[in-house]
């Protein structure tokens, strides 16, 4: 045999790609080409597999090696392809001749294989195993994936698919020879994840704890406005504890979307929680780099987006957010590729009624004048605010409330979220948040008076049809959480006054 081919993956965004590994060994002077729009690192890959080969006992073939990466057009990065390129050799050279004559289907046949060498012939861990783990399950239902030990233990994670743990070269060509098996990965134990902190630490602000509520039961988006120290860090940092917990493969699709920007990619049932700085750039909001990575609002997939100080952000980082908010994904487009991330996620955002953050306070007085304040609010445009389901101005801290019995726990609003959820994916198969279309009119009979009411505030308060819809949507999370079916007067004056902090 002087031609073998092989199965690997190549990331693109959260995608992972089939690559085949197609290895030629030829007549002519000796030189080894890797072809296939192949990155410095893949290229390097020359002098890692060399050397791997001879430490680990066997011959370094002579003559004309290429290696083909297709599809062509794809970028190929990372040390990942070492792995099967060395195999490769060792095919095409055949030094695992034996093996493929054999009766039967070759063992390598239905393999996927990823791992980086080091000279010595050890198989380093890769990066986001996870990632190519989905990938390989979600392609090939039953399927083979060898991976170097460290990473084996993450990618055995995901359920449908078999991964097999190597620790050298040497350990891969005894398992496709038929000599020595590779064990299966034992996958580690599921983390326990952080206790988060809850509700009833919250004293006083009963309207923002029932708004936060309802932003839990439809996963709706949420702005607080409000004086410092009224509250508005401690009550975003308390929904995830609200929240239902992640299914299985959520945790492990948030996890995925970790591993790609090089943190910890150990899943867990808690919703994510991210809190950028208001200094932020727009690609580190969203995304971005000469080799695209996920920013916050991937990061914070499945979970909680809180941004702070919300008008301190760029003009072009929140308007970066818009886009996301209503397709939830990101899309970052280069030259050479298109990578896609996830970005479903649940925005919060707080701010200061203005730049003092004292306009309005009883016993405070505001050094801004009404210019100043109005340009500080413009900061952020007209159509993310559009973008956000409730708007709740938040008032001073009570310092009576302070000395007060705890309110509910996150666990009593746990459980009447989870519930009202319930009965959301029952009903429409998505939280009340994502209702779009024909799925809004018919999931959301409104009461003749209600009806009357939504077009009346909308038409007084200038809403556009985006507006409308998203007060609509939460009115019947409010519905829900009432167990009511059809939407009456009530929950939409609710739902209204949830529309304009202040009004």
């Amino acid at each position: 045999m002087t031609l073998a081919v092989l199965a690997s993956r190549a990331l693109c965004g959260l995608n992972a790609l089939a690559v085949r590994v197609e290895t030629h060994l030829g007549p002519g002077l000796p030189s080894f080409n890797i072809v296939g729009l192949a990155d410095t690192e893949v290229r390097e890959s020359r002098e890692r597999v060399r050397a791997a080969l001879i430490n680990s006992g066997f011959e370094f073939p002579p003559g004309r090696i290429t290696v083909n990466l297709s599809p062509a057009d794809l970028p190929k990065e990372s040390g990942r392809f070492d792995l099967p390129m060395a195999v490769g050799l060792l095919l095409a050279s055949g030094q695992l001749a034996e093996a493929a004559a054999s009766d039967g289907p070759a063992p390598w046949a239905d393999l996927v294989l990823a791992g980086e060498l080091s000279l010595t012939g050890a198989l380093v861990p890769v990066a986001a195993p996870l990632a190519i783990a989905l990938g390989v399950a979600g392609d090939l239902p039953g399927g083979t994936l060898i991976l170097p030990a460290g990473s084996a233990e993450h990618a055995a994670w995901v359920p449908g698919l078999r991964v097999l743990s190597a620790r050298t070269l040497a350990d891969v060509a005894a398992h496709l020879a038929g000599a020595r098996g590779l064990p299966d990965a034992v996958p580690r134990p599921w983390p326990a994840g952080e206790p988060v902190p809850c509700l009833s630490d919250v004293r006083g602000q009963p309207a923002a704890r029932r708004a936060l509520e309802i932003a839990a039961a439809g996963a709706h988006s949420l702005l607080m406005v409000g004086p410092p120290g009224a509250g508005k860090s401690m009550l975003a940092q308390r929904l995830p504890g609200l929240l239902p917990p992640l299914s299985r493969m959520q945790a492990l699709e948030t996890a995925a979307v970790a591993g790609l920007a090089g943190l910890a990619d150990a899943p867990a049932a808690a919703p994510p929680f991210r809190a950028p700085h208001h200094c932020a750039s727009a690609a580190a909001l969203v995304g971005g780099g000469s080799r695209p990575r996920p920013g916050e609002i991937s990061l914070a997939h499945n979970g909680v987006l809180f941004l702070d100080e919300l008008p301190e952000f760029s003009r072009a980082s929140l308007e970066a957010l818009r886009e996301p908010l209503e397709a939830g994904r990101v899309v970052i487009s280069r030259s050479l590729a298109r990578a896609v991330f996830p970005a479903r996620f649940q925005l919060v955002a707080a701010m200061n009624p203005c730049p003092c953050g004292w306009r309005g306070h009883p016993a405070r007085s505001c050094a801004c004048t009404p210019d100043q304040a109005a340009r500080y609010a413009s900061r952020v445009s007209g159509p993310l605010l559009d973008r956000i389901d409730l708007h709740i101005a938040l008032p001073p801290t009570d310092l009576a409330a302070l000395d007060a019995a705890p309110g509910e726990t996150s666990d009593a609003v746990r459980a009447r979220v989870a519930a009202c959820r319930l009965r959301q994916m029952a009903r429409q198969g998505v939280p009340n948040a994502r209702l779009e279309g024909p799925a809004l009119e018919r999931h959301c009979p409104l009461e003749g008076a209600a009806r009357d009411l939504l077009l009346q505030a909308m038409r007084r308060l200038g809403g556009s049809a985006r507006a409308m819809h998203r007060a609509l949507r939460v009115a019947r999370t409010i519905a829900d959480l009432e167990e009511a079916e059809r939407l009456s007067a009530r929950h939409v004056a609710q739902a209204v006054q949830y529309r304009r902090p202040g009004d």
